[in-house]
């Protein structure tokens, strides 16, 4: 089944880069009592998400900090190193908590994981954006097909 407007997030577990190295947080900590925009990507590196999506995220953090959103986040089926590695070359480090998916587990539980083993890339995450308020999804923008539309920076943007 797939998460939809007005679902409870499902438990689950991230793993992120601190100061003291990686660290587990549950979903509850991240999205309890907090209005969050989650975007959830196929891959850290990978063309679309590098070139369009996070940095439209990146482009309008103020803006989009500015409507009353507390945590700006990306999660993808990637490891901790990867999300790290990523965030720091994009320059969304201390901006954009990257949740690191690394069995997939989250997007599973959402019902919105993506199986890419003919290109090569295994089980991921299919691109969306949400706005999760108190741990409940208040807005869900899932990518039908290759490419960036409905999930942009722009779009959550004109939603909140």
């Amino acid at each position: 089944m797939t998460i939809t407007v007005g679902d409870k997030l499902p438990a689950a577990e991230f793993t992120v880069m601190g100061a003291d190295g990686q660290t587990k947080l549950s979903a509850d900590m991240v999205f309890s009592g907090r209005k969050v925009v989650l975007i959830g990507i196929p891959g850290a590196f990978t063309p679309t998400c590098s070139g369009n999506h996070l940095p439209g995220y990146l482009k309008n953090y103020d803006a989009i900090k500015e409507k009353g959103v507390d945590t700006i986040a990306c999660t993808a089926v990637n490891d901790v190193h990867v999300m790290n590695a990523w965030s720091k070359a994009t320059g969304a480090d201390g901006k954009i908590l990257m949740l690191a998916d690394g069995n997939g587990d989250f997007a599973r539980a959402l019902g919105l994981d993506l199986d890419l083993s003919a290109a090569g890339m295994g089980t991921r995450t299919r691109r969306y954006s949400m706005v999760v308020e108190d741990g409940t999804v208040t807005k869900l923008n899932v990518e039908e097909k290759a490419g960036l539309t409905c999930s942009a920076a722009e779009n959550i943007l004109e939603e909140l």
